[in-house]
């Protein structure tokens, strides 16, 4: 009984920690979060086709579908450049629910490669802001 709580206690700590991070983080950070949330998922998703867990695969895939369709949601659609990025997160969630259903990593790899892409650049240039010394959203 003492080894459950003290397991729950560690797992409570864990969360409270892991949601004052986002709660305290500028929103580039929580863009940042948001990207490496997605691509965990859809690693987790084809670790569990891997191992014939349906239900694991779905559950996973289908975090990362919900994320991308986020991020999508905040496009500012009076930034020209936000009309690729919407055309790109559709290609993307497309390329997810393609690869959820026929449980085709292939599609899920790419899916990943692309996601990746768009950490990347978010990551570089949420450095370039900083070392030039723009000031956050916030």
């Amino acid at each position: 009984m003492y080894n459950n709580n003290n397991n729950n206690n560690k797992r409570n700590a864990v969360d409270r920690y892991k949601q004052q991070s986002v709660m305290t983080a500028s929103p580039e950070e929580r863009t940042l979060m948001l990207y490496n949330g997605c691509l965990k998922n859809i690693s987790i998703g084809k670790d569990c086709i891997d191992k014939k867990d349906i239900s694991g695969s779905n559950e996973a895939i289908q975090k990362a579908q919900k994320i991308i369709k986020h991020l999508d949601g905040t496009l500012n659609m009076d930034i020209p450049i936000s009309k690729e990025f919407e055309k790109m997160y559709d290609y993307i969630h497309t390329l997810l629910v393609q690869g959820n259903i026929k449980k085709d990593t292939e599609k899920l790899d790419e899916a990943y490669g692309l996601v990746e892409e768009f950490r990347n650049t978010w990551h570089q240039a949420m450095k370039k802001a900083t070392s030039e010394g723009v000031p956050s959203a916030i």
